[in-house]
């Protein structure tokens, strides 16, 4: 047997013992129910940044002036472990809108602060379709909560989050649709924007 055939035999002997072959697909996590979903989530650190936020994120545009509910975010990092969601936002820099209500452009590149941490008091997923392609989700922190639907990739690395401060939505669950379907009505009016939180794992 030659030098590269005993190669071979070996790497063909390893891949079987490890019960794979080179051929095999990366396979994902099953995230079929909201407690596979709580599981996989715990104890992992999420982030989203660059092109990856929305332009309107909660429903509202990052290029308005909205006081301190300005949307315009640089990086928003989430932290889960025991069934608590830690979030951690930096704001990008809005230029262009002194006033309250008036739009400029939000620089997703420059910080102007970084928020301090904030946990969650609840955390409830629900409706979960098969392999996590939609679920719905609601976060409850003190004095507000987020509400919508969710998906992850096949591989569970990417989060995508569609979420809407409570009260405020209709049609933005998963039995009106996927994650990003034109189904949403925001505050009485049909929302034509991205909401779309996409989170990368950490």
């Amino acid at each position: 047997m030659t030098k590269r055939i005993a190669i071979a035999a070996l790497a063909a002997l390893a891949l079987a013992a490890c019960g794979g072959s080179d051929s095999d697909p990366p396979s994902g996590p099953t995230l079929d129910t909201a407690t596979a979903i709580g599981t996989y989530l715990d104890g992992k650190r999420w982030v989203m940044t660059g092109n990856d936020i929305p332009t309107h994120p909660n429903g509202y545009s990052e290029d308005v002036n909205y006081g301190a509910a300005t949307q315009c975010y640089n990086r928003v990092t989430l932290s889960m472990a025991a069934s608590t969601w830690t979030t951690v936002s930096a704001l990008g820099t809005l230029t262009g809108a002194p006033n309250a209500g008036d739009t400029g452009d939000c620089d997703r590149t420059t910080v102007l602060a970084t928020l301090p941490a904030f946990n969650s008091n609840a955390v409830l997923i629900e409706n979960v379709a098969a392999g996590g392609a939609c679920f719905d989700i609601t976060v409850t922190y003190t004095g507000f909560a987020q509400e919508g639907r969710g998906k992850f990739s096949a591989d569970g690395r990417t989060m995508t989050l569609e979420l809407y401060f409570s009260g405020q939505a209709t049609g933005h669950r998963c039995a009106n649709g996927a994650v990003g379907a034109s189904s949403v009505t925001l505050n009485g009016a049909a929302f034509t924007g991205n909401a779309q939180q996409v989170y990368r794992l950490q």
